[in-house]
């Protein structure tokens, strides 16, 4: 077959795709504040959402953080928009490290259940058009919180055009069930297993 064929050929399947496409956009026309979840071994939960921030930066959305177990941990993302976009970006910290560091659940309790108390208050608030709840999926996993309270809130208090974003892995089933949107990152490979630590613009 001629290059000149091929390319005829590439232009109708090219043309038939859109027209499937197209027709398959004009059924989406609703929109409403999705309740999106991040989880999975694999990195890049918490860094995909904070590239969705920067998408809400760029259209002038609202956008608040709260920061779960690792809000003690110095991160280029919080030095960032709090440097930078303080204005556009509430972020707030809930959290003295990861558990085995901290080795008190009862503080560490007392902690994501204030930071809990702060994201429904920033969720409620309709000026908050995202709100990120970063390593939430950790403290539900390790019932610092209880689940059936986190999705009930979500399904029935948080306003209709807000955005809610969880993050950690093993999220739990329930949640799953209650999110319009869920990622799971898969871990093929990671640097960690050879020896390799955590590195500044990579891992924070």
């Amino acid at each position: 077959m001629s290059e000149t064929d091929q390319n005829t050929r590439h232009t109708e399947k090219m043309k038939k795709i859109k027209a499937a496409r197209d027709r398959m956009m004009a059924t989406k026309t609703d929109q409403k504040g999705l309740i999106m979840v991040h989880t999975g071994p694999g990195k890049g939960k918490s860094s995909s959402g904070f590239g969705m921030i920067m998408r809400c930066i760029a259209h002038d959305m609202p956008v608040a953080v709260v920061q779960f177990i690792k809000g003690a941990m110095a991160t280029g993302e919080r030095a960032f928009l709090e440097e930078h976009f303080a204005d556009e970006v509430k972020f707030h910290v809930s959290g003295e490290g990861f558990t085995w560091e901290t080795q008190d659940r009862t503080r560490d309790i007392a902690k994501a259940e204030a930071g809990w108390e702060l994201a429904k208050d920033l969720i409620r608030d309709p000026a908050n058009q995202f709100v990120m709840l970063d390593e939430i999926n950790i403290a539900l996993r390790n019932d610092y919180l209880n689940i059936d309270d986190v999705v009930d809130f979500l399904l029935t208090e948080k306003p209709d055009m807000t955005h809610v974003l969880l993050t950690g892995r093993n999220a739990k089933p329930e949640l799953i069930e209650a999110a319009d949107l869920v990622t799971e990152m898969t871990l093929l490979k990671h640097p960690f297993r050879d020896g390799i630590k955590a590195q500044k613009g990579v891992e924070f």
